[in-house]
């Protein structure tokens, strides 16, 4: 059985999030809880916040052992870009891209 779990519109860009979903996939969920609470990154605690969502329907929803249960599946899409622009010199301006990103976590107890 595999359980998911989404994030949407994440306050940090794709490519920073796919840095720490490529060390998450695959791994038991105690070792990336464990990997996440020492990660300095930004995007770690909206990862650790999300596996413990997956784990929390997992086990309530379908009855699941915690202590079996393993990230099969983890992506980061992109999600909207919010646009803004600063004031430069001779009146122009340069474009600032706020990136936000997509997150589904899915954890399972077969492999």
């Amino acid at each position: 059985m595999e359980v998911k779990a989404k994030l949407k519109n994440a306050n940090f860009s794709a490519q920073k999030g796919r840095l720490i979903a490529n060390q998450l996939r695959g791994l038991d969920v105690e070792r990336a809880l464990n990997l996440l609470n020492f990660s300095t990154r930004k995007a770690a605690d909206s990862f650790k916040k999300l596996i413990n969502s997956a784990i929390a329907n997992a086990e309530h929803n379908e009855g699941a052992d915690v202590d079996e249960l393993f990230v099969s599946t983890v992506f980061v899409d992109e999600a909207g870009t919010h646009k803004r622009f600063r004031a430069r010199a001779k009146g122009r301006g340069n474009k600032i891209l706020k990136r936000n990103c997509h997150i589904t976590i899915a954890v399972s107890d077969t492999k």
